[in-house]
Order: structure tokens, then sequence, then C-alpha cells
């Protein structure tokens, strides 16, 4: 068997770019997968049970939370992505490169899986441990794509902390899960069609 030489292995930057579509893929659900299983595993060193953190809510209170705050999140993404120069809210692309060819189902099941992955980690099992404030910096600084603009790591930053609130307030990770799947399953449909229509 030939033995592996460490020093073949080159690190390089890659723009998005350079990567197909199947791959982007793949890189999502694997970071997502990693996501869940570092807040799961978090969560039983809490000495905390992940499935309590899902527990069937008693009332739509939850349900109106998550779609409100989605809905505050919406307006002011849109209000400041039509009066902001693009240059100030360009994620590189990426956004663009998962949503704009996908069909309406598999812009639910992205969108499904990204909130429940990094809301059982960031609010169910960091948040809990260190607050609301230190977790959106964490969720701010591993949007990685953002931080080369002000602006839009300040947005993710606002978000997760109001995320973290609303989190407080109800009591149920459902209220964040409901929240961020709809920003992003909207933000997905909105890049996916608008782009059609042009």
């Amino acid at each position: 068997m030939k033995k592996f030489n460490w020093k073949n292995i080159k690190i390089r930057k890659v723009s998005i770019h350079d990567i197909d579509d199947r791959l982007l893929l793949i890189n999502l659900y694997v970071t997502q997968a990693v996501t869940l299983f570092i807040g799961i595993i978090l969560i039983v060193f809490q000495s905390r049970n992940p499935f309590l953190l899902f527990a069937p809510f008693q009332n739509g209170s939850p349900l109106l939370w998550g779609a409100a705050f989605a809905a505050l999140v919406l307006v002011v993404d849109l209000t400041v992505s039509k009066f902001v120069p693009d240059d100030l809210v360009d994620d590189g692309g990426v956004n663009e490169r998962i949503f704009r060819s996908r069909p309406l189902w598999h812009i639910a099941v992205l969108s499904a899986v990204v909130a429940i992955c990094e809301e059982l980690l960031f609010r169910g099992a960091i948040q809990h441990a260190i607050g609301p404030y230190w977790t959106s910096i964490l969720f701010a600084a591993i949007h990685v794509r953002y931080l080369q603009h002000w602006l839009m790591t300040g947005m993710v930053f606002s978000i997760s902390y109001g995320l973290g609130w609303i989190y407080d307030q109800t009591g149920t990770l459902w209220t964040v899960i409901i929240a961020h799947f709809l920003i992003d399953f909207i933000m997905g449909c909105i890049i996916r069609y608008r782009r059609e229509e042009r």
C-alpha cells in the first residue's frame, strides 16, 4: 500500500465560482450535519436532553412570535437592500448560487435543515451556556462571507440577538426555528424567482 504524503496537501483560497453546484450543496449539508452533531454533544455535556428542546408547543404563541420576527427581519433586509449600495450587502454570490436554480421544495428543505441545525447549536446549546450576546458574536463570526462587510456583519449579529431574545421570551426552540426557516425560505424564494423574472 502506498504511503500518504502529507507534504502534498496544498491549501488555497477557493472562490465560490470555483465550486460546482453539487459540491456547494454537499458542503452545505455536511456543514449542517457537523453543526447538529456539535449542538447535540454540547447539550448532552450540559446534562440536558436535546429531544426536550423539540417538545410540542401548547399554543400558537411560538408560531406568532417566529412569524412576526421573520416579517420584521425581512422588511428591514429588503429595505436595506433597496437603499444601500450592492457592494455593502454582497455575500460573494453564495446565496445566489445556493438558491437560484433550486425547486421550491428544495429551498424549503435547505431552509428547514439550516434552521434546525443552527438553532439547536446556537440557541439550544451555546446560548444556554454563555447568553445571547456572546452567542450572537459567534453566530456572526461563522457567517464568514459577511465578515468583510460591516453592515452585513451587524445585521447578522442583530438577527441572532433578536432570535436569542425571542427564545428567552418564549422558552421554546420552535420559535427561533420557525423564524429562521421563514427568513431563509422567503429570501431563497425571492432570489430564485427574481432571477427567473430577469
